[in-house]
């Protein structure tokens, strides 16, 4: 793989997000809603500012998992399958380049994207954190967006891996905005309505909730947050007790792993019947 047209490929994604109208809505988006919170969570804290970022860090931790996963899974969703539609798919392969140093680069390019607009959101957020309640929280506040870059990399490995077997933009944008309602709305509430309804155990319920990257990061974020897991209850007080100090690289592991495996099954998947 020649990692100079990986390169170019990543830069030419980089040019068309800054051209495309959803990603700037989304930035935007994103921003406004991490600045009105963070502003609405450290209001009236006074001396009490730890407690202050802790009410702050758990808003921002539901607004990524509501707006990140959106962003990544609509941007891969649309990456192979827009160019598709418009013929200029046909015309890059055209090129001495392979398939693999093109999907490379679209997903370093959108993933660099993607990064400054969530770059943007928490630059905002840690801006009136900073303000409010000092830098005493900022190893904590780093870990968060850390995770939520790793969310990012998982939405977008999805949708890419969506775009690539969908024929047509309309298909693969449908179907990302499916998936996307079904990791959100089947998270919390999916969980719960399965262990009331199986009776699972407490360790089966952390197992079932480790099968969503949603509630990968969720737990993930939590926990380095509070430093604890006990706002989730039975769950949470039996994962920090059976794992301890190993949770959160495990966590993180998971995370990494929602991304590698809708990666390679891009590859396969191009491999075997090509990008066109």
């Amino acid at each position: 793989m020649d990692w100079e047209n990986v390169r170019a490929f990543a830069g030419k994604e980089l040019r068309d997000a800054r051209h495309n109208r959803w990603f700037w809505l989304y930035t935007a988006v994103f921003a406004s809603l991490a600045l009105a919170l963070s502003w609405m969570g450290m209001a009236g804290v006074g001396a009490y500012r730890v407690a202050g970022f802790g009410r702050t860090a758990a808003t921002l931790v539901n607004l990524v998992v509501l707006i990140v996963p959106l962003m990544g899974l609509t941007l891969g969703a649309m990456s192979v399958a827009g160019e598709r539609d418009r013929g200029a798919l046909l015309y890059l392969l055209a090129q001495p380049v392979t398939p693999l140093e093109v999907l490379a680069g679209k997903f370093l390019g959108l993933g660099a994207a993607l990064a400054g607009s969530l770059a943007v959101g928490f630059g905002l957020s840690g801006l009136v954190v900073a303000w409010r309640a000092g830098v005493v929280q900022l190893g904590s506040y780093v870990a968060l967006v850390a995770l939520a870059w790793g969310l990012a990399a998982v939405s977008l490995a999805l949708g890419l891996l969506v775009s690539v077997l969908s024929r047509r933009a309309s298909t693969a944008v449908g179907v990302a905005l499916f998936l996307w309602l079904l990791l959100v709305f089947l998270g919390d509430l999916g969980v719960m309505g399965t262990a009331i309804v199986l009776r699972l155990r407490v360790g089966h319920l952390l197992l079932l909730a480790l099968l969503n990257p949603l509630q990968v990061f969720k737990v993930a974020a939590i926990l380095a947050v509070r430093g604890s897991l006990e706002v989730l209850g039975p769950a949470g007080l039996y994962a920090v007790r059976a794992y301890g100090a190993r949770l959160m690289p495990l966590l993180v592991l998971v995370l990494a792993a929602w991304t590698v495996f809708p990666l390679s099954s891009v590859y396969l998947v191009v491999h075997r019947r090509g990008m066109t």
